[in-house]
């Protein structure tokens, strides 16, 4: 693989990971298109870690913040003040509710990963999921604009969007815009919609890598492709977080939607042709 299909693979894993567009959908497109038929799991890895790095920069001080929560409602429960203090402390929650909504895809993960890697291998499949993803976005941005945030978020919400997340494993629905969608199906805010959505993202993107590593082996590795590939990632993947929460605040998603429906049709055109 050459420096300049690892920078744009790069630039699609960093845009399509946050972006509600199916960052694996996009990387099989960008693969078949660029003729690179294996990027190796390294490089693979090294996108996920580019994003994962992206989303730790944008949201460092919630995440410093909900580490420190996390830490001390543990003291908390060994007082016995967990759920008083848990009420108390935003980032207490949020800790925990991230940690309880991540259940999912960890199962998902784990049962069903190497499945899913065997079966949707082709075009057509996430073609079809990614005019899924466009649906759920449509009819997402037809609900009125819910009231859940932080302070009243409840299991059964995080949950939802746990699930939300874990049925994006499959290629072609957007890990995003599932969860987005989810969110704002059961009634949150739709600007805490998008947040905890990508907080949500870093369990998620950290366990897909480690899951990765431990098929790694001896993997022959370019390196400059590899370090291109990473920071492209890393800087697409910050400004993609940014650019959506923008969009989020200020306009509809429903231009994702019909982006989802118009790619999703022509690459589902094309591969029957082909």
């Amino acid at each position: 693989m050459e420096i300049l299909q690892a920078i744009i693979i790069g630039l699609v894993q960093g845009l399509t990971e946050f972006l509600p567009v199916s960052s694996s959908a996009h990387l099989i497109f960008a693969q078949q298109a660029l003729g690179v038929s294996d990027v190796g799991l390294a490089f693979y890895v090294l996108l996920h870690v580019g994003t994962l790095v992206a989303v730790i920069i944008y949201f460092f001080h919630d995440i410093v913040e909900m580490i420190k929560g996390f830490i001390l409602s543990l003291i908390d429960l060994k007082n016995g003040r967990f759920i008083p203090e848990l009420k108390k402390n935003p980032y207490k929650k949020l800790a925990w509710l991230t940690i309880l909504a991540t259940i999912p895809v960890g199962i998902v993960g784990i049962l069903f990963n190497d499945i899913i890697e065997e079966i949707f291998t082709g075009l057509t499949i996430p073609a079809l999921l990614l005019l899924i993803t466009g649906c759920l976005l449509y009819a997402s941005q037809r609900m009125n604009s819910g009231k859940i945030d932080v302070t009243n978020l409840t299991i059964k919400e995080a949950l939802f969007m746990g699930c939300g997340q874990a049925l994006a494993v499959l290629p072609g629905l957007s890990r995003s815009g599932t969860t987005i969608a989810a969110g704002l199906f059961a009634g949150l805010d739709k600007e805490f919609a998008a947040k905890f959505s990508f907080i949500l993202s870093i369990p998620a993107i950290l366990g897909a890598a480690l899951v990765k590593l431990k098929d790694l082996g001896g993997a022959n590795i370019e390196l400059s492709a590899c370090i291109a590939g990473f920071i492209v990632a890393v800087i697409s993947g910050y400004f993609a977080i940014s650019f959506l929460l923008k969009i989020v605040r200020e306009r509809s998603l429903d231009i994702f939607a019909y982006y989802c429906w118009i790619v999703g049709i022509i690459v589902l055109v094309g591969s029957l042709i082909i």
